[in-house]
């Protein structure tokens, strides 16, 4: 595998769509595999199935550095001894109970779904599905006040309930944010509380996933593969800044239909496209 510009390019717009992709609800694997029709990365599909996944340690390390001082439950004050919160472990010990539905799904089923589901045609078909989804459930929750409305009063029950909504983002075009947003908005969580609980979510299974992946695919990279991964990676991480600021901006002020709409008016392009190639 060579490094030419025009694969560095192709890196550099995967990690574009990486950043933007991994925190709206409209599917980052759904749009990598879509983009990947098009420009064709020049690599072997092993190297490329890993890279898809890698990439999201960029989106991650995006989380944790917006939200570190709400993340890490030890704090320095004045140069004294650290305080530990534990209003923080409490909420990393959801987040724990929240991946266990995923995580068992994921070792069980992962190379199945990968074998028999990585199709742009399942991709635009669950692109529709979930966006047509988010619509009639916000147009629902307009009559409605949410139950839990803080990232503190989300209990170890609401917790497990996401969790479960988060395995329907095992097939490709469903979106991990959206899955865990769409079951965070039909218990009755608000927007804010389980936007921002997906972030805390995403860290560990996007980690657990990875390292998984690394397993699969070996430790061992060329020169290449190691550029191209780490390019793909930082621009996934400064793009996931502005996305995750923008994110939290807009859904105190709006809710989710516009992105319900933004995956109808794909999915149905997709399907045409391919209906125009067959």
């Amino acid at each position: 595998m060579d490094l030419s510009f025009v694969e560095l390019l192709k890196v550099i717009f995967l990690g574009i769509v990486e950043g933007i992709t991994e925190w709206l609800p409209i599917s980052s694997t759904g749009h990598m595999l879509l983009v990947d029709e098009f420009i064709q990365l020049n690599a072997s599909d092993d190297f490329k199935e890993m890279f898809f996944i890698i990439i999201q340690l960029g989106a991650i390390l995006a989380v944790v550095v917006l939200f570190w001082n709400r993340m890490f439950p030890f704090q320095f004050r004045d140069k004294s001894k650290p305080v530990i919160r534990k209003d923080i472990f409490s909420l990393w010990f959801k987040v724990v109970v929240a991946c266990i539905p995923g995580a068992v799904v994921t070792i069980l089923f992962d190379d199945y779904v990968e074998a028999h589901f990585h199709t742009p045609i399942v991709i635009a078909l669950a692109l529709i599905v979930y966006g047509i989804t988010f619509i009639i459930i916000e147009r629902w929750n307009k009559s409605r006040t949410p139950k839990t409305g803080t990232l503190a009063e989300i209990t170890y029950q609401t917790a497990f309930l996401i969790g479960l909504f988060q395995v329907l983002s095992i097939i490709p075009g469903t979106s991990r944010s959206g899955a865990t947003i769409i079951g965070g908005l039909l218990i009755g969580v608000s927007r804010v509380a389980v936007a921002e609980f997906t972030f805390y979510l995403a860290v560990p299974v996007m980690l657990g996933m990875s390292f998984l992946k690394l397993l699969k695919f070996g430790f061992s990279f060329t020169g290449t593969e190691l550029v191209l991964l780490g390019v793909g990676t930082a621009v996934a991480f400064l793009v996931s800044i502005l996305v995750i600021r923008f994110l939290m901006a807009y859904i105190r002020k709006h809710d989710f239909q516009a992105f319900g709409w933004y995956r109808i008016v794909l999915g149905v392009l997709v399907l045409i496209y391919f209906a125009a190639l067959s």
